[in-house]
């Protein structure tokens, strides 16, 4: 066993900046080699301390107003980055335009990583298993990224990359993201399963469901987390739903659309076992999705 006395766990040494513009910033991350983005911290202190990165440089963001911020835009919500994840799970706003997010947040880690955590430092984490990237999947979300070269938009489709890689590039910043809002009287519906509240999802369902005026699925949007590299949408299931007719028990059969997708396999969960989650969870949330569409 390491002696503390010898080993302590803390960061190597690194040089610390503070700017106070996002133009600033873009301009530090531009000329210094080996430098890190800290936001919320909630990832990256952890991973400084185990030695698992090593930068030489660390650029903190905390101290640019005009990173942070929730504004709708009509029919669009654009949330700066360094929007804290509690100011979304108290937003009015979210609650009213947004409330697949509003749900999800609750299974966000603690008060106290919400009160630090941040929606941007979540997305470019890009944990497979979080909440936050899950919904921006679902809603479509278009991530604002900037440089020293400009500013440039990625639909979410395109901004994960692989397992913890995304769009941004190593001098770049992830300035904000914007959802496409859905009309007012969709239902929406998320589900999650973890070993313990607030650890990471093991799996995790989310859907958004807009009825006709006859009472039938006109739009769809399912989004699985935890099974793959990255959250997963669901479009032959998606299709499945179009133009069906809720009623008690129609989604057993659906759902086993979502016990079909290629999972993975860890220590916390067999490929069969994420399956079976895959399924049932997405029974639920469409079930809570269709309840709420009015």
């Amino acid at each position: 066993m390491l002696d503390p006395r010898v080993c302590p766990m803390k960061p190597a040494p690194f040089d610390y900046h503070a700017p106070t513009t996002l133009a600033e910033a873009v301009g530090l991350l531009a000329s210094l080699e080996n430098a890190k983005l800290l936001a919320g911290g909630q990832s990256l202190v952890p991973m400084m301390n185990f030695r698992y990165l090593l930068p030489d440089h660390l650029i903190d963001l905390n101290g640019i107003a005009e990173l942070a911020g929730i504004t709708l835009l009509g029919d669009r919500l654009r949330i700066g980055a360094m929007t804290r994840q509690r100011e979304l799970e108290f937003s009015e706003v979210v609650a009213q335009r947004c409330p697949l997010l509003k749900e999800a947040l609750a299974h966000v880690g603690h008060r106290q990583t919400r009160n630090r955590g941040t929606i941007g430092g979540s997305l470019s984490h890009f944990d497979p298993s979080a909440e936050q990237p899950t919904i921006c999947a679902a809603h479509d979300a278009v991530i604002e990224i900037a440089s020293s070269s400009g500013m440039r938009r990625v639909p979410f489709a395109e901004f994960g990359l692989d397992f913890m890689t995304t769009a941004v590039g190593p001098d770049e910043v992830l300035s904000a993201i914007e959802l496409p809002l859905w009309s007012r009287g969709h239902g929406w519906g998320f589900h999650e399963f973890a070993r313990r509240r607030g650890d990471f999802a093991i799996v995790a369902s989310a859907v958004l469901i807009e009825l006709d005026g006859s009472g039938r699925i006109a739009r769809a949007s399912v989004t699985l987390a935890g099974t793959g590299t990255g959250p997963v949408r669901l479009p032959e299931l998606e299709r499945a739903l179009a133009d069906m007719k809720p009623e008690a028990g129609a989604f057993a059969g659906v759902a086993e659309l979502a016990g079909e997708i290629d999972a993975g396999s860890d220590i916390h969960a067999s490929a069969d076992y994420r399956r079976h989650l895959s399924r049932v969870l997405t029974e639920r949330a469409l079930e809570d999705a269709v309840r709420r569409a009015s």
